[in-house]
């Protein structure tokens, strides 16, 4: 326990369809992370929940447009998933920011959901390739109005999620409010 206590809050990376449940997290220098980086297999854990609903709407005709960084990925990363199982015609178009390839979560299986789901559509861009030893070809800076516009498709009344550390996500908000977005 720390000063946080000994319960958190995390979002399922695991889809609808698959039969284990997953969470993914950053691996911090925590004192409840460390312990549970240290835990053997097979451990019981207490589970409550789910609380809350945060799933891909029906209106396949309205595009989702998913804004996310770092870990926030999750929830959108299951949803991704269950709709490229599902083969659900929703367009899905995630703006996904970090500061360099290596430290993108799900980067790889992202691009693959990608090859696979011709209605998803995955933005990634990165904020400090300068500290970073790997090529990257993709789009770089913050998301902006200018990035979004880029890629949004014409004539849509898209529904927007927000998803990753809180900075982020009112910076989100702010963004879309800019570009007059109810």
């Amino acid at each position: 326990s720390d000063h946080r206590g000994n319960m958190r809050t995390f979002s399922l990376v695991s889809a609808p369809h698959e039969a284990v449940l997953k969470i993914a997290m950053r691996i911090r220098n925590s004192v409840f992370k460390r312990v549970l980086k240290s835990m053997e297999q097979e451990v019981e854990l207490c589970i409550e929940g789910p609380y809350g609903s945060f799933g891909l709407h029906r209106k396949a005709e309205r595009p989702a447009v998913f804004l996310s960084g770092g870990i926030g990925i999750t929830p959108l990363y299951s949803m991704i998933l269950g709709a490229t199982w599902r083969k659900l015609d929703n367009k899905i178009i995630l703006f996904f920011s970090n500061h360099t390839p290596s430290d993108t979560p799900f980067l790889l299986e992202l691009q693959n959901l990608q090859k696979q789901n011709p209605n998803f559509t995955l933005v990634a861009t990165m904020t400090e390739m300068e500290n970073s030893n790997q090529v990257w070809e993709g789009d770089r800076g913050r998301i902006d109005a200018n990035l979004v516009q880029k890629y949004l498709p014409k004539d849509t009344s898209p529904i927007y999620y927000l998803t990753g550390p809180q900075a982020m996500v009112e910076a989100m908000r702010e963004l879309l409010n800019k570009m007059n977005v109810d």
